[in-house]
């Protein structure tokens, strides 16, 4: 999970009283907007629950107004304690954090909490209109989605939900949609332009999970719709006799028949990104980017339907991190193209003995980190003998005791009014303008984040280097735990 602070707002609240708030903003897309008291209020929840041990140290409160620089100070710091917090698993994971974060949505778009219809897409295109609360979290609306189509108990989490964005004839996955979030809430910020839509497929990688969901009907009808999409938009690459093969199983209605023979071919179940910047196997490499079957595959196209490929395991990647890389400009430059651009480094093992960081630039970055993460903790899962868990093993989310903007008002209700001053806009325009350009505002507003395959606290240390024209912030982790190194 990427956290950030990029920036802050100004306010002023009833009184007429100044105040600042951070803008927090979560794998790229911005979040929410909160005050510093109510960070510390989720501080001493945390202390509570887990500990002042086991927490980072937080900010300490000052008793006089804080300058300019003081403030970029207090943002810098409270994006380091969210950055810590977050990469425990048990605290990411509780009952505490996922609350406030959705409480702080709503709060932060000011979404009164109504019965709504929201629409989720299969891959196909085909519509399943549900009915939820506008407020409810991502698992509430996959379990609604799930019961609705009628997916057994034991499947339901082998489907997830995700944003997509329609471009140039194609789907192109933003997210997986997180808990701590209102899908509802988050599909509304995006889609003033109508671009956005909610799809729902699988979220594991191990394809032997497939002949879990062989035995059911609707689910064989998930996999064998997700199948043809990727097919059709070459996900998975097929020899002209082995498509034959395919169209000729989907005209006689033969879908298992269909996913068997998919499940031989490459690249199934991979998800594929816009084609980015490598520094590996030598500097500024156009490559095709694919994640699946616990690897990175690389392809360089060497000429027509040529390519030269390379696979970085998951096994032996000893870490990995985002990184903002910020153009330097003299006095004369005014280059608007110059823009800041997202990087994903990772340290990878290329010899018994030879560790390599390999860097590739993507505006997609945080979302093949996440797919890596999802690798590596469905990796872990398996060798500890678990199992995808089921809607009977939620913790379920209550509301918690959530401290407002303004320290006195509830969280918003259906049967509250809206009231917007002139100096606190209304939640959906500040939300959308936040959300602009959403691509953008992952490189422009993403900061420097590390991804770690342990799931200990690391010590972590800020560090600054000066490479070429550019200018990189690099937060490194250096406490790693191995997960195994059988590639070797």
């Amino acid at each position: 999970m990427h956290l950030s602070i990029p920036d802050t707002r100004d306010f002023q609240d009833e009184n007429g009283s100044s105040y600042t708030a951070f803008n927090i903003h979560i794998n790229g897309a911005y979040h929410c907007t909160v005050r510093y008291r109510q960070l510390h209020h989720f501080h001493e929840q945390l202390k509570k629950q887990f500990g002042a041990s086991t927490l980072p140290p937080f900010p300490p409160k000052r008793l006089l107004a804080l300058s300019q620089a003081q403030l970029d100070d207090r943002r810098t710091s409270l994006e380091r304690y969210i950055q810590m917090v977050s990469q425990d698993t048990s605290i990411a994971a509780c009952d505490n954090f996922n609350s406030f974060l959705l409480n702080a949505q709503q709060e932060s778009m000011q979404q009164i909490s109504e019965p709504v219809v929201l629409d989720i897409y299969l891959m196909n295109g085909h519509k399943i209109s549900v009915n939820i609360t506008s407020t409810d979290q991502t698992e509430n609306v996959l379990e609604t989605v799930a019961s609705q189509i009628e997916i057994p108990d034991e499947h339901v989490y082998y489907f997830g939900i995700y944003l997509v964005k329609k471009e140039e004839g194609d789907n192109c996955i933003v997210r997986k949609l997180q808990d701590f979030e209102s899908p509802y809430i988050s599909l509304k910020a995006v889609n003033q332009e109508g671009t956005h839509r909610i799809v729902l497929r699988k979220s594991y990688w191990d394809s032997s999970y497939d002949d879990d969901l062989l035995n059911s009907r609707v689910t064989m009808n998930l996999l064998y719709v997700q199948a043809l999409n990727d097919v059709e938009r070459q996900w998975v690459l097929a020899t002209k006799d082995q498509f034959i093969q395919l169209t000729a199983l989907q005209q006689k209605g033969s879908k298992r028949d269909y996913l068997r023979l998919v499940r031989t071919l490459k690249f199934y179940g991979y998800i594929h990104f816009r084609p980015c910047i490598t520094d590996y196997p030598e500097p500024n490499t156009l490559v095709l980017l694919a994640v699946g079957n616990k690897e990175l595959n690389f392809r360089i196209q060497m000429g027509t339907d040529q390519y030269k490929e390379g696979s970085f395991k998951i096994t032996r990647m000893r870490c990995w991190r985002i990184t903002t890389i910020y153009p330097e400009r003299d006095n004369n430059s005014n280059n608007k193209d110059d823009k800041p651009q997202l990087e994903i480094s990772f340290e990878y093992l290329l010899s018994k003995d030879k560790l390599q960081w390999i860097n590739i630039k993507s505006s997609q970055s945080i979302l093949v980190s996440m797919c890596l993460q999802a690798m590596v903790d469905e990796l872990i899962m398996k060798k500890q003998g678990k199992r995808i868990k089921r809607p009977s093993d939620r913790v379920r989310v209550s509301r918690g005791d959530y401290l407002s903007r303004d320290n006195k008002s509830p969280v918003l209700t259906s049967n509250q009014n809206l009231s917007h001053s002139n100096s606190e806009p209304n939640g959906l325009y500040v939300y959308s303008e936040l959300l602009e350009n959403e691509d953008q505002s992952a490189i422009d507003k993403a900061v420097d984040s590390v991804k770690k395959i342990s799931d200990k606290f690391a010590n972590v240390s800020f560090k600054s280097s000066r490479s070429g024209q550019n200018l990189q912030s690099v937060l490194e982790n250096n406490a790693f735990e191995e997960i195994g190194d059988e590639d070797l």
